[in-house]
């Protein structure tokens, strides 16, 4: 077995074939646009013809497949997954990471993940994904890194269908024009599946469904002005079955359980803003948001409940920009003001934050430097509320060797603060205690190496955290709470390479080699002291062979593997089971003539099982069987 998949591993090293060349990405999405050979940080760069080729039914899917960040469905959710960069585990990972739309944080209040399945991959432009870093501009919850997407707006029509197994079926489109003056795009995606997994002994299955939309516009009355305003909707209904035994999901792993849980997720948002240039070189932009979401969450077991909680989020970010051939620096405000009701809660979070950032420029030498002052204060309609006054810093260096080769290194001083819902119990309301915020000492060294024919990155990184926040889920579940880890560190590896071998073949690699250690830890008088952070895998490869066959057909194999991990709930390490060792080996084939463009993809070719384990028998089965998809793309 272990020969079968490093033969996979090593057959899978080669990527996409084209007759194209290799060069720096611009950095669009930090305080200051740069490229990336130059950029004082580890950061990876998805084009929207990246994310085109990878045939994806959804974001979390191309993140899984082609970079480093790793996900996996929500206790079976897979409209809402978990995120997990730089070893901080699949439980709480997500929570470390800012992700961002356009700049609009999507991250939440409470300890729901951001809703990445209401993004259409047809509407993404570019995908950046900076690690151990961005805390100053991305603010709150940064200790990981961030995930910046931006979408599309540009002069294109295209429409996507596509058909699968399990009733799966899609139909996105995006449609853009862009002049002197005016400026607009619409896109938008409606989604379903039949469903794999039994929910109950009638035959019925975990079906779910998905449509968003979304409408942005800007309009250039002068040359120095930019006015802007976009609206976006989604709406998830989803049903799932829960967890299995260790027996169930290895005799019967579409088992019917009893257990069934629904999900509607519904978001609306709408954003205003305006870019005045000033000068050639100074200029001034503003951005605000509104945002009203609805969960409902049906629980139906031996008994059954209903929960509904509505969010309302009012954000605004600000920043005056001044870019020379010699420095350049930001200064910024932010302001989120975030509002949860449920049964039981009507809990309120504001974040206040003021932020600089530069960067000069030495001949071949690039310095960063940033710092950002950000108040977070937490209300409660019970009186019970916490404020923390949190500091940010980034410093940065870049040396470029020649026009191909560069080395950086970097710092962070990053911070994470509670969910609120990690406050207070959710069943009751009660408060539950102060939960202290994470801090993070980020450092990284790195090696880049670009050149026409071959793309490769190499990172070093260390942290060191204190207080990471996490649940302690108490055998007994009488002492049971959220609480902070005092002292843990991580180190890792990230390997990248992306080469061109000729007109047929090209590799691209992703490798990332991970620790994460408790140094200090006891609760309820279990210590935890030297032991592995649960459900942190140290192996995680993702690689991509393709072959160009002819100027219009492409043949693409994708093989993910990452090694087994301790159960999410095992901080002591002594489960008798573990998180199983995660495979999928994927394979696409494109055929492209003129403005047509037909595809077939099967995911999980090997039929290998997979799940997501909590504890000992309790695991919750995604990606176990082989399933396929085929359909067109029309460009016009």
């Amino acid at each position: 077995m272990k020969k079968k998949i490093l033969l996979s591993l090593l057959a899978s090293t080669v990527l996409v074939a084209q007759n194209i060349e290799l060069s720096p990405l611009e950095i669009t999405s930090t305080a200051i646009k740069t490229d990336e050979l130059k950029s004082t940080d580890a950061i990876e760069i998805y084009s929207a013809e990246d994310i085109e080729k990878a045939h994806v039914q959804n974001v979390y899917e191309f993140l899984n497949q082609q970079t480093s960040v790793i996900t996996m469905p929500s206790y079976g959710n897979p409209f809402s997954q978990r995120l997990d960069v730089r070893g901080y585990g699949i439980e709480n990972g997500y929570q470390n990471i800012v992700v961002t739309i356009d700049g609009r944080k999507i991250n939440n209040i409470d300890m729901v993940a951001p809703l990445l399945s209401a993004i259409s991959p047809a509407s993404i432009e570019r995908l950046e994904i900076i690690k151990s870093s961005g805390i100053v501009v991305g603010g709150d919850g940064a200790n990981a890194g961030v995930i910046n997407i931006i979408t599309k707006k540009k002069n294109a029509k295209e429409i996507t269908v596509y058909m699968g197994t399990h009733g799966t079926a899609s139909g996105s489109f995006y449609l853009g024009h862009t002049d002197e003056k005016l400026s607009v795009s619409a896109s938008g995606e409606a989604q379903k599946s039949d469903g794999v997994r039994n929910i109950n002994s009638g035959g019925d299955k975990d079906e779910s469904s998905l449509t968003t939309g979304t409408l942005n516009i800007s309009y250039t009355p002068v040359d120095e002005l930019e006015l802007k305003a976009g609206v976006s909707f989604a709406r998830t209904d989803v049903i799932y079955a829960s967890y299995l035994t260790l027996d169930e999901y290895n005799n019967d792993i579409k088992k019917s359980t009893g257990t069934v849980s629904e999900q509607w997720y519904d978001t609306d948002a709408l954003s205003l803003g305006m870019s005045w240039h000033i000068s050639d070189k100074l200029s001034f932009n503003i951005d605000g948001s509104r945002e009203k979401k609805e969960s409902i969450y049906d629980y139906q077991s031996i008994f059954s409940y209903r929960s509904t909680t509505d969010y309302d989020y009012n954000s605004l970010a600000s920043t005056l920009d001044y870019v020379d051939d010699l420095f350049s620096f930001t200064f910024g405000y932010d302001r989120f003001d975030g509002n949860l009701v449920n049964t039981n809660n009507d809990l309120t979070k504001v974040n206040n934050a003021l932020f600089f950032m530069s960067e000069f420029y030495f001949g071949k030498s690039t310095l960063k430097a940033g710092y950002r002052y950000e108040d977070i204060s937490f209300e409660s309609k019970t009186g019970e509320d916490q404020e923390d006054k949190l500091h940010g810093v980034e410093l940065g260096y870049n040396y470029m060797l020649d026009k191909e080769k560069s080395f950086f290194a970097n710092y962070a001083h990053s911070f994470q603060s509670s969910s609120l819902d990690r406050l207070f119990k959710w069943s009751t309301g009660a408060f539950m205690g102060y939960v202290k915020p994470s801090q993070a000492h980020n450092y990284t060294l790195g090696f880049n190496y670009i050149r026409p024919n071959n793309k490769l990155k190499i990172s070093l990184f260390y942290i060191d955290l204190k207080d990471e926040i996490y649940y302690y889920s108490d055998p007994t579940w009488v002492n049971s709470r959220n609480t902070n880890i005092d002292k843990s560190h991580k180190y890792g590896l990230d390997i990248y390479d992306k080469w061109l071998i000729n007109e047929k073949f090209n590799i691209a690699l992703n490798y990332n080699y991970i620790r994460a250690k408790i140094d200090k830890e006891i609760e309820n008088d279990e210590d935890y002291s030297g032991n592995d952070l649960p459900g942190v895998s140290d192996h995680n490869v993702k690689a991509t062979l393709s072959f160009l066959a002819n100027k219009n057909t492409t043949l693409a194999i994708t093989q993910v593997y990452r090694s087994e991990a301790y159960a999410i709930n095992d901080f002591e390490n002594s489960s008798a089971q573990k998180q199983e060792a995660y495979k999928s080996t994927d394979i696409s084939l494109t055929y492209t003539k003129d403005s047509l463009e037909l595809f077939a993809k099967i995911n999980n070719l090997f039929n290998q099982k997979n799940g997501l384990w909590v504890q000992d028998d309790a695991i919750y089965p995604m990606n176990f069987t082989t399933t396929a998809i085929a359909g067109f793309k029309l460009k016009f």
